[in-house]
């Protein structure tokens, strides 16, 4: 098995995940109570995770690493590869081997591979309603503190992009900056004097524009606009940097947006809200 993401230490993630199911260092904790009182320590499964809805697969090769840490040698098939369309009823992975350890790692490999595929198929979703236009859609910093790492991950396996990974990679002015700077020029000015090279400023006016753009905007965030407003601010940018429409974006109203010619459109309920994908497993003793 090969999965890395640059800044997630994936043995890490198994370890800690892992051990909050135990109970590792509490009281009676570290070990499956009832794996071990009902299930004979040489027993043997053969398991089968499959789609119970159209999904858009992601996790796979996490869920392998649980249960692989608790049995090296379970023979695992995965029978579709992250990022695949499948129907309901579709076999995902084929699993073999001691039956402990795959009942004790089966939530924590389900739990994962169900909220990442949900969150990949939310995104094709997304992806499929803005039609044929030029935007990207790109994800937010609306993450769960602790898997921001893999969420994105699954973002890009529904066909998505990612926008900042956090605070460190680019400047966010939004409008508590502005409140404090007292203009947006100014906000922009002072990123720019501390040596920031990514600027994304948010305007929610038109006026707004080119003070900005002036300043040093590197990115312009159109918040909350109209798609006769975001045409219009689209022309008034005229191509000097990208533009990306936020806010307010839902399935029913991205195409009209994206079509306005923005260079992107990012929506936070991508990983926010998207429900987790309906996705079994199924044991068989051998």
């Amino acid at each position: 098995m090969s999965f890395s993401l640059t800044g997630f230490d994936l043995e890490k993630f198994v370890s800690e995940t892992l051990a909050e199911d135990l109970g590792e260092g509490l009281e009676g904790g570290g070990r499956d109570v009832t794996s071990e009182s009902v299930i004979p320590a040489g027993a043997r499964f053969s398991g089968v995770m499959d789609s119970r809805d159209p999904i858009t697969v992601a996790g796979l090769p996490v869920a392998e690493a649980f249960f692989r840490r608790l049995d090296p040698h379970m023979a695992i098939e995965r029978l579709v590869e992250d990022g695949d369309r499948v129907e309901p009823g579709t076999d995902l992975m084929r699993l073999e081997g001691n039956a402990r350890a795959m009942l004790t790692a089966e939530r924590a490999a389900l739990n994962t591979v169900q909220h990442l595929s949900g969150i990949a198929t939310l995104v094709r979703q997304y992806v499929d309603a803005m039609g044929d236009t030029n935007a990207v859609l790109l994800d937010t910093r609306k993450t769960i503190p602790g898997l921001r790492f893999l969420e994105k991950y699954a973002v890009r396996m529904g066909g998505g992009q990612n926008h900042r990974m956090g605070l460190w990679d680019a400047a966010m002015i939004k409008d508590n900056h502005v409140l404090v700077a007292g203009s947006v020029g100014e906000a922009v000015r002072r990123a720019v004097d501390a040596g920031v090279k990514e600027i994304i400023c948010e305007v929610d006016r038109l006026d707004q524009i080119e003070p900005a753009l002036e300043a040093g905007a590197t990115r312009l965030l159109l918040d909350n606009m109209d798609p006769d407003t975001l045409r219009e601010a689209v022309d008034i940018v005229a191509g000097r940097v990208p533009t990306e429409a936020s806010g307010g974006i839902n399935l029913d109203t991205i195409a009209a947006k994206a079509a306005t010619g923005v260079d992107y459109v990012s929506v936070g309920r991508l990983t926010q809200s998207a429900p987790a994908a309906d996705i079994g497993l199924d044991f068989t003793p051998i």
